[in-house]
């Protein structure tokens, strides 16, 4: 019985993993606002980090990992050349599950969004800085023109990243009082 038990769990990871990564794919193309070389404010993170903490850091990181392979594909990756991809999508969507590490804490999804989050823009200030600094001196909407491609990185991808993070938290507050059990995985226990 206790097989059963595990395979069960085991199926049912991978039906939510699998909704949760279509659903941040779909909430990826709901844009509020576009920046002008790729990053857009979107609902995009919360589902992973949802999924995250109610399955753990292993379930995250590949949930994440998928979510980054269909952006590549689906979303039009904005990359120039493949340290790019791999910083800008494989990487930082992967990131996304380090929501994992806070399983079945109370207030999990929002401490595990906004490590997520930060996650996410550590592996993208590291593609602003290695990967896009060949653009510089580069604009930033609102901000002007930048010849340090570290002050660029950190500005342009949190114009972007900040907002993701504040929209997944806002997310997470409207939705937590109702589903408290399923964010903390006490119906999975």
């Amino acid at each position: 019985m206790a097989n059963k038990t595990k395979s069960h769990r085991q199926v049912q990871a991978l039906c939510e993993g699998a909704l949760m990564v279509a659903l941040s794919q779909i909430l990826g193309y709901l844009k509020f606002y576009r920046l002008p070389q790729g990053g857009s404010w979107t609902l995009i993170m919360f589902p992973i980090c949802f999924y995250a903490v109610r399955w753990g850091l292993r379930n995250g990181l590949i949930a994440g990992f998928a979510l980054g392979l269909l952006q590549l594909v689906l979303d039009g990756a904005y990359a120039w050349g493949w340290q790019s991809i791999l910083y800008d999508y494989l990487l930082a969507y992967t990131a996304l599950g380090l929501a994992g590490l806070f399983r079945g804490k109370s207030w999990s999804i929002f401490v595990g969004i906004v490590v997520g989050g930060l996650g996410r823009f550590v592996f993208a200030f590291i593609s602003g800085v290695t990967c896009w600094r060949i653009t510089a001196p580069t604009s930033v909407p609102f901000l002007g023109t930048f010849s340090n491609p570290e002050v660029y990185s950190l500005l342009y991808n949190g114009m972007y990243i900040v907002p993701c993070i504040i929209l997944a938290l806002a997310t997470a507050g409207v939705l937590y009082v109702p589903l408290k059990k399923y964010f903390t995985g006490q119906d999975i226990q």
